[in-house]
């Protein structure tokens, strides 16, 4: 079984979990609580908005999301045996666990994360929904088996899923909310804002995960030459790939501080993405100009997870700022 968890990245899935948890009790359920509506068949007084996606169906929702992205890392594995062996020198499929075997795993996880997230896109009136976890399940076999292979698409394609997940979780609540107050409120209360939280959050996931996936394929550059991945240290070089992740965290950095100051603008945030995020990517700039071999590369990948782990912990520090008025 730890094998089993091993092949899944455990850890990694917690942290989806975290990421949908707080979406939805972090960031939308305090801000639609300062919205005040009056239904139809109420006392005529404004009361505050409520979530309306029963916790069942959105815990079917972080199940299917969870089951989908476990079976992409189950096929990432299968895939990489042979650059693995030269990269980190252990596989886990085809020594601890037969490749039949993994290919099962990824049959049931799939099945299982699609049906879940068909069943969950019904539930909210949008069965169309489903589509997006079909589509996702089918794009993780092609980076696996092929994107990953071509320059910048595979870093591209597992960024944007990876931004999905804020999106996922306000998306189905935004439904929830839009087919209740829609038919029961006087007046439809303006929902855009959800979209411009999820917004936020899914570029800087996009970004950071870009940033960590050229890292890692600086990490990994033995063996995907050894086996001609055409990935971006392959192709232009690693003084080069780590030039260009460089470039990404200074536009990170540059849109943190832009976000603050245009929407935001208040002292907890600032101090928050300084001393949590920035200052974390300014030590793995020193890292990547500093390293000269894998270890200091793979230092500044386990940085960068942990300031993508700091980004997601922000939505703690909205509920705060809203439940406790410290604006």
């Amino acid at each position: 079984m730890q094998y089993i968890l091993k092949l899944i990245r455990w850890q990694n899935l917690l942290i989806v979990v975290l990421t949908m948890l707080l979406m939805r009790y972090a960031i939308v359920e305090p801000l639609i609580s300062r919205i005040g509506v009056i239904l139809l068949n109420g006392s005529g007084e404004e009361i505050p908005m409520v979530l309306h996606l029963p916790l069942t169906d959105f815990l079917i929702l972080i199940l299917a999301t969870v089951c989908i992205t476990a079976g992409g890392y189950v096929i990432n594995d299968y895939f990489d045996i042979r650059t693995d062996l030269i990269n980190r020198g252990e596989v886990i499929v085809g020594t601890r666990i037969p490749r039949r075997k993994a290919m099962l795993w990824h049959s049931i996880l799939n099945i299982a994360g699609v049906a879940a997230g068909f069943y969950v896109s019904a539930r909210a009136g949008s069965f169309w929904f489903g589509t997006i976890f079909l589509l996702v399940s089918g794009l993780l076999y092609f980076y696996s088996a092929t994107y990953k292979r071509q320059f910048l698409i595979g870093n591209l394609l597992v960024s944007v899923l990876t931004a999905l997940v804020p999106f996922l979780a306000i998306i189905f609540e935004w439904a929830a909310l839009y087919r209740y107050y829609s038919v029961h409120a006087i007046e439809l209360p303006d929902l855009k804002f959800m979209f411009y939280w999820a917004g936020g959050f899914s570029l800087f996931a996009f970004l950071t995960t870009l940033i960590r996936e050229i890292i890692k394929d600086v990490e990994d550059f033995e063996g995907d030459a050894a086996y001609g991945r055409n990935t971006v240290p392959v192709m232009i070089g690693i003084p080069a790939a780590k030039i260009v992740a460089i470039g990404l965290i200074a536009v990170t950095i540059a849109s943190l501080y832009l976000v603050w100051h245009f929407f935001l603008n208040d002292r907890i945030t600032l101090i928050y993405i300084s001393a949590a995020i920035v200052i974390p990517m300014l030590f793995v700039i020193y890292r990547l100009i500093k390293s000269s071999g894998k270890k200091e590369v793979h230092i500044a990948s386990g940085t960068m997870k942990l300031i993508m782990l700091a980004g997601i912990l922000y939505a703690v520090v909205v509920k705060a700022i809203i439940s406790w008025n410290l604006l």
